[in-house]
């Protein structure tokens, strides 16, 4: 029984502490001389007290940096494809290059190969 009252206590102070009330007292005259005075009491729930303002900016902050991330990914895509450009056109040179050299020791080999044959045959004439 205990547990059930401090419960329902515990309840009743999270939902008191979730309101929020606001108390509007107005003073009128009378056209007689006398003053009126009203009090009004208006009770927000959680759901009312919520800024619309500040989740708007918040969005807008979020959307912000989404779109620098999104930049600085973009720019990098681009840097990394001109480097790799770069590098191709360097593998390629390089390719042409290490071609020629082989061509040049395929010609000395193939010379060396043919001095080699007429040696031989001029000894295999004598």
């Amino acid at each position: 029984m205990k547990k059930q009252i401090v419960t329902a206590l515990m309840v009743a102070g999270v939902v008191i502490s979730c309101t929020k009330s606001t108390t509007k007292t107005e003073t009128v005259e009378n056209p007689d001389g006398s003053v009126t005075t009203t009090s009004t009491t208006v009770t927000q729930s959680p759901s009312e007290i919520v800024d619309s303002s500040k989740i708007n900016k918040a969005k807008e902050d979020v959307k912000a940096k989404v779109d620098a991330a999104g930049d600085k990914i973009d720019n990098a895509a681009d840097k990394t494809k001109a480097d790799l450009k770069e590098a191709g056109k360097d593998i390629k040179a390089g390719a042409k290059e290490i071609g020629k050299d082989v061509k040049d020791a395929a010609a000395k080999g193939a010379g060396k190969v043919e001095e080699g044959a007429k040696k031989l045959k001029e000894d295999l004439k004598k």
